[in-house]
């Protein structure tokens, strides 16, 4: 297929899995009869935003919604069809995983049109599926298995920060703090990016398993509730690692204020030590007259062992304070 025309991927399928890959010509001469149509558009090239608008017979509110170019997860039935719009992480070479991938969804009886602007792994696994024989059979399981491969995809991604998280917990004692709290703030960025759409996400799959199409049956919807509730678990461990981050965030600033305070600590004690000294130090080195021992060539010794002596006595008393 020429993806420069819009459509990236076409296919009637068997009723058994399979499908037969079509071009516009096809897809133009197609009816019901001859079963389920899946089209799978680029919105963002002429031709296919032109063939929605002229020939896909939609209504303008379903047009609009699949050539939107930020679109909010929603589920929404219109005369027997059904508008969905999800996400997916995108894990495309040198993407970031929580800049999520929008898919468009525009499912009827016997005709389903999806459109995106960035390529969707997803989509490649189920028209894989498709050409093995083991795809959707109908538009009910097609709704089944392109959200299953969506929320299969999350998996490896919060998996991954769950385990970042768990590292980041270990080292927490350990390592510098200047190489941990880029590492949190990468993380926290990273969850809360991904739940931002999960969260919605997962409100338009609780709608979809309860909306009342005809195509749907109740193993679908059953299907659709285990889908959901594994969407939820994602969007609860986010907000797990989420809540490990502060955690670790706030072990690691008392980490380096108990730090701080152990410095702090240390120079008290020395200023401490040094503060009698310098004092005597600085009342002998005055030039004027009457300096005690200034004609006595030992003076500078006995002034010495006298220092040494205040510092013995200074170090009993913090240790009698407990100071030291």
């Amino acid at each position: 297929m020429n993806k420069n025309d819009g459509l990236i991927t076409a296919y009637i399928l068997d009723g058994k899995g399979g499908g037969k890959a079509v071009e516009w010509n096809d897809i133009r001469e197609w009816h019901e009869g001859k079963g389920v149509l899946w089209i799978h558009l680029d919105y963002t090239l002429p031709l296919a935003a032109q063939w929605l608008s002229e020939e896909s017979d939609l209504d303008e509110v379903v047009i609009a919604a699949l050539l939107s170019d930020d679109p909010r997860p929603r589920s929404v039935v219109m005369q027997d069809g059904l508008l969905l719009m999800l996400r997916g992480v995108n894990l495309n070479p040198g993407a970031d995983p929580e800049d999520m991938v929008s898919l468009r969804i525009w499912v009827s009886n016997n005709r389903i049109i999806t459109t995106r602007r960035r390529q969707l792994l997803s989509i490649g696994d189920l028209s894989n599926a498709i050409e093995r024989g083991k795809g959707p059979c109908c538009t009910g399981d097609f709704i089944i298995d392109i959200t299953e491969r969506l929320v299969e995809r999350m998996a490896d991604v919060v998996n991954n920060i769950d385990d970042r998280t768990d590292l980041l917990e270990d080292q927490v004692l350990t390592a510098q703090s200047h190489q941990l709290r880029p590492k949190i703030s990468e993380l926290r960025r990273e969850a809360i990016g991904l739940r931002r759409y999960l969260a919605p996400q997962r409100d338009a799959m609780s709608r979809l398993y309860n909306e009342r199409v005809s195509w749907f049956n109740d193993t679908d919807r059953m299907h659709l509730r285990e889908i959901a509730d594994r969407n939820m678990r994602y969007i609860e461990d986010l907000d797990s690692v989420r809540e490990r981050a502060i955690v670790i965030q706030e072990e690691l600033m008392s980490r380096i204020s108990e730090q701080m305070d152990k410095r702090m600590y240390v120079l008290s004690i020395v200023a401490a030590i040094f503060l009698p000294l310098g004092f005597l130090t600085g009342l002998l080195g005055i030039n004027v007259g009457g300096i005690p021992g200034a004609e006595y060539k030992g003076s500078f010794y006995v002034f010495c062992l006298i220092l040494v002596a205040v510092v013995i006595m200074q170090i009993k008393i913090f240790k009698k304070m407990k100071w030291m």
